[in-house]
């Protein structure tokens, strides 16, 4: 994972970032150690996501889980398109100007979803700021479709942050996703570098009028460390979203796709990941999931039924 370009298209996958000065790849530490695909339950998987004519944000960001994930064909789908309108120095899908929508996604994602047999379902995309509604509707058609075809399906959605987009946010909260997912990423300090196109209070506020339009949706968000943030800054983080009602915390270590992206500033050791969880369930999370191979879509179905049995327990 240290070339940037895209050999299939014969066109830069990152292109502002092809002449940005390279950053070296740090070794990783013996704690972070992941399974690799190959089995036959994993091609069966990724059979299915090709015949659908689909995307993952699994490929596309270059998921470290994608191995264990798809052998027990679990997927999270990336609609919209492969190509972001965004240019966060963290990521690896594709940036650029993306194509019109896909009126047929929506289906294949639901056959795709009966096909393997989803009890729970994340479905995420890339940002579209070239849409009047951030592909508001396209989620909202996602999720019917869904329901249509897997009516015992649990969904959960990850959105961009419908910047600018009005009335976006009220129209995917109306079709009622089990759980609403928006990623804070990183600490506001490093906003200006790691995710510029985004503002954080917007997306504090974001999740905040999900629980405003529907006091009953399980909100979400998450974060990777080892971007240069200091401790402080995360235990504010966490009162900035126990502040908007979030109901889950993710936390997970950031870890360089290609030598153009953000360095990786420092690699988190388990016993400082298992802190972070301690701390933030005494402010208040339902649940909390933090480790280095934390990922917002991992083990999404199993924490799904942790999240409603905790809320359960705390009524």
């Amino acid at each position: 994972m240290v070339t940037i370009l895209d050999t299939t298209h014969k066109r830069p996958r990152h292109p502002e970032k092809e002449h940005k000065p390279d950053n070296e790849i740090m070794r990783k530490p013996s704690w972070i150690r992941v399974r690799a695909g190959g089995s036959k339950v994993y091609e069966e998987t990724r059979n299915i996501i090709k015949d659908n004519s689909l995307v993952t944000v699994c490929e596309e960001a270059g998921c470290p889980n994608i191995g264990e994930c798809w052998s027990k064909k679990h997927a999270t789908m990336m609609i919209m398109g492969d190509t972001c309108t965004r240019a966060c120095a963290f990521c690896n899908v594709r940036t650029g100007k993306p194509v019109p929508l896909d009126a047929t996604e929506p289906d294949n994602v639901s056959t795709a979803v009966e096909k393997l047999g989803l009890a729970h379902v994340v479905i995420t995309s890339v940002d579209r700021d070239d849409l009047d509604d951030g592909g508001a509707q396209h989620f909202v058609e996602t999720i019917q479709a869904i329901r249509h075809k897997s009516p015992d399906t649990t969904i959960e959605i990850l959105t961009p942050d419908f910047l600018r987009k009005e009335g976006a946010l009220e129209t995917v909260v109306a079709a009622k996703p089990d759980v609403f997912n928006h990623n804070l990423e990183t600490v506001p300090s490093n906003y200006l570098t790691v995710r510029p196109g985004a503002r954080y209070f917007h997306s504090i506020r974001l999740l905040q009028q999900v629980k405003e339009i529907d006091p009953t949706m399980f909100t979400k968000s998450g974060i990777m460390v080892g971007l240069g943030e200091e401790r402080n800054e995360v235990l504010q983080l966490m009162d900035d979203l126990r502040t908007a009602d979030v109901d889950f915390l993710t936390i997970g270590q950031y870890l360089q796709p290609t030598k153009k992206h953000h360095a990786v500033a420092n690699f988190v050791t388990p016993d400082e990941f298992k802190s972070y969880e301690t701390i933030a369930y005494s402010k208040g999370f339902l649940l909390v999931s933090s480790s280095p191979l934390t990922r917002s879509s991992h083990h999404a179905g199993d924490d799904f039924s942790r999240l409603r049995l905790a809320r359960q327990k705390s009524a």
